[in-house]
């Protein structure tokens, strides 16, 4: 039972994560791959705040997203800069940068030792230490991000967002500063990312920088492409999908000496199949 909420978490956790970034690539067309570096400023700040200076969860968390939404804001104005494929090519390095901070700064992040003992959430002296509770929460945090997102991509604002996605110029002689808008959904992206990330540091209770590699970023991509682009369902079957395929090939009877890899074979297979004659992902209204 407790393997069984345990994946749950994870599912809720990225499922936080896939909405963030289908807000950005999805529904805005903007191919970003900073996520995992937002997810872990959201993890940083959180344990930092928390290890360091005893601050509650909740409060810390929310300094954390108001944290990553100002540093969000100023990569947005620099990836602004840039189309198409460069604007891909300038979030992978602002991933790579933040990576590198985490790595090194050592007298703040203690650097490839991580941060331990992450204390769990407490609210009016109700402490979520137990991982049924952690769960409730979890649940009840990606609901509200699921009806914040749906009622951000079904308002006025979401629909120039689609505008922005399918014809950018021509949303600009309407008189429209495509800009706002994309740096608006860019930086909402961000704090949410850093909300998944405060709730994966408490519940782990450990964080160190390899939970926050440019492999990350791709893999977060990966569910929504899968699930399905410019569909907030989509960001919830994706994260279904990739969490729980690998853990359902370890029951798969492989002989014990190669298990490992060929459980990698097939996920890795499906991936592939899936990229071929669905390309659009499982319930997607948008494709790359």
């Amino acid at each position: 039972m407790e393997y069984l909420i345990h994946l749950a978490i994870l599912v809720g956790i990225y499922s936080i994560l896939g909405i963030s970034l289908n807000l950005v690539v999805g529904f805005t067309g903007l191919l970003s791959v900073t996520q995992a570096a937002f997810y872990g400023l959201g993890a940083y700040a959180t344990a930092i705040l928390l290890t360091s200076f005893g601050i509650n969860f909740f409060l810390a968390t929310l300094i954390g997203i108001v944290l990553t939404g100002v540093i969000s804001l100023l990569v947005g104005l620099v990836l602004s800069r840039f189309r198409g494929d460069y604007y891909a090519l300038g979030s992978f390095g602002f991933n790579i940068i933040l990576y590198s901070i985490f790595l090194n700064w050592q007298s703040l992040t203690r650097g490839p030792l991580g941060i331990p003992g992450i204390a769990r959430p407490t609210l009016f002296g109700f402490s979520f230490s137990s991982n049924l509770s952690f769960l409730v929460l979890t649940i009840v945090l990606a609901a509200l991000v699921y009806l914040f997102s749906r009622f951000l991509t079904t308002s006025s604002f979401g629909r120039v967002l689609k505008a922005i996605r399918e014809d950018e110029p021509a949303l600009a002689v309407f008189g429209y500063r495509t800009i706002y808008f994309k740096l608006a959904i860019f930086v909402i992206g961000a704090m949410l990312a850093a909300l998944a990330g405060s709730l994966f540091a408490s519940y782990i209770t450990f964080i160190d920088p390899s939970s926050f590699v440019l492999f990350e970023s791709i893999f977060i991509l990966a569910i929504i492409i899968l699930g399905g682009l410019a569909n907030l369902r989509g960001s919830i079957l994706g994260a279904l999908f990739l969490i729980l395929l690998p853990e359902a090939l370890r029951f798969v009877g492989f002989p014990s000496d190669i298990a490992a890899q060929m459980r990698q074979v097939v996920y890795g297979l499906i991936l592939i199949l899936l990229m071929l004659y669905r390309p659009q992902g499982l319930v997607g209204e948008y494709k790359l």
